[in-house]
């Protein structure tokens, strides 16, 4: 097989990803170690292009049926803090801007919403995280979030 050199030109192959304006990068989170593998991918194309990372953590509305009676929302606040501190951390350690935001209702949703309105240049999300068990059956927020965003998406398993 027999490559053209107008599409495969290793002389001309860009070095860095700096020449691509990838200056907003958002990284929903949800404290699966799939999420911080996409924040750790985050933090590679940041450092690459020299944008910024905003952390982004989905509290459902309301509980499913699968999902632990103590499960409230004091809990979830706890956690929210916890997990964009450590991203924080995390990013501070490789020299990048974290900004941490926290919403409720659809993961899903929420995050198509925010993407659009603050006007990121890149999603970058985990596969599979801590969803209910209902999710599995019906899909990841991943795949729903790769088939309604307008703008690249980037799925790190």
């Amino acid at each position: 097989m027999i490559i053209s050199n107008q599409f495969y030109n290793l002389k001309n192959r860009p070095k860095t990803l700096a020449k691509y304006q990838i200056k907003k990068i958002l990284v929903p989170m949800d404290g699966s170690s799939n999420s911080y593998r996409g924040l750790d991918n985050a933090i590679y194309l940041a450092r690459q292009c020299g944008g910024t990372i905003t952390g982004f953590f989905v509290m459902p509305n309301r509980l499913s049926a699968f999902e632990p009676i103590t499960f409230d929302r004091k809990y979830l606040i706890k956690f929210a803090n916890e997990l964009m501190s450590n991203a924080k951390k995390r990013c501070a350690q490789n020299g990048i801007v974290f900004y941490g935001k926290t919403t409720s209702g659809d993961s899903a949703t929420e995050i198509m919403n925010f993407s659009q309105k603050s006007k990121f240049d890149i999603i970058v999300i985990g596969a599979r995280g801590l969803g209910s068990v209902k999710e599995a059956f019906l899909g990841s927020v991943s795949h729903a979030v790769v088939h309604k965003s307008k703008i690249p998406v980037l799925i790190v398993k």
